[in-house]
């Protein structure tokens, strides 16, 4: 007998793929719209990150930040389940924080308790306990409060994740 999936998985699939289909023409037209002002080579931004377990994978996404066009070009990696709609934010495989036990307990995410929380007077290494808080007491209504609070969020504010706002080489384990 097959077991059945985790209710994350189910959440992620059925809402990302949803989410995907309702934004599917913002995406292409914001798509077309990187294509005519970037010189030929693709419309989309790659990076290697750390996923689940430490396995580096490649992220693809569109490199426009307005409205969150970035993050919702980020949904073929939820439904294909190499991200999750919520959990930790994705981390290059050389950063010492993507190394932590915990954070490879975990898929990475589109959003989460450190993206939710910025725009406060966070310290620079809080992020990085905000998501270990997270995995620690991740469950199912947590991911529903985030993913609400989330979309409370004004939409044209240009929003950092909790790694984009650091200078190149920072570490929170220094």
């Amino acid at each position: 007998m097959r077991p059945s999936p985790h209710p994350k998985r189910v959440l992620d699939l059925a809402l990302g793929s949803a989410l995907l289909a309702l934004t599917a023409p913002l995406l292409l037209a914001a798509a077309v719209a990187t294509a005519a002002r970037r010189p030929p080579g693709g419309v989309f931004a790659t990076e290697t990150v750390t996923g689940l377990g430490g396995r580096p994978f490649t992220l693809r996404h569109l490199p426009v930040r307005r409205f969150r066009i970035d993050v919702l070009s980020r949904l073929p990696h939820v439904v294909r389940g190499e991200m999750s709609l919520v959990g930790p934010a994705p981390l290059p495989p050389g950063d010492p924080a993507a190394a932590a036990a915990w954070r490879r307990s975990v898929k990475p995410g589109l959003t989460g308790l450190a993206q939710v929380r910025r725009g406060s007077a966070l310290p620079w290494d809080e992020p990085l306990l905000l998501d270990q808080h997270y995995v620690e007491h991740e469950w199912i209504g947590l991911d529903l409060a985030l993913l609400l609070r989330t979309l409370r969020t004004v939409p044209g504010q240009a929003h950092l994740s909790d790694a984009d706002h650091r200078l190149r080489g920072y570490s929170a384990a220094e």
